[in-house]
């Protein structure tokens, strides 16, 4: 039986140890209310995905959807730029 070997040096073994630089954190930090918002809105979807939705979940949709446009609208407030991905 022969043995299989690896002819190269490993492409990522330097950038393995490496965490989120600070900045990275702080955008992460700033965007978080846009993104529990949008995951409101996906629970809010994923619940009426196997049925009809009732007046009741078209609210609870509604109201989702424009937490996220709020969210966004106060993102790019902040942020002085336009964010991709939404109403035009």
């Amino acid at each position: 039986m022969k043995t299989i070997a690896a002819l190269q040096a490993l492409v990522t073994a330097a950038s393995l140890d490496i965490g989120p630089t600070a900045a990275e954190l702080d955008a992460i930090e700033q965007e978080m209310p846009v993104i529990l918002a949008d995951v409101d809105l996906l629970d809010a979807q994923i619940m009426t995905i196997d049925r009809t939705p009732t007046e009741l979940d078209e609210r609870r949709i509604r109201r989702a959807r424009n937490r996220v446009l709020a969210a966004r609208r106060d993102l790019t407030n902040r942020a002085g730029t336009v964010l991709t991905g939404g109403a035009a």
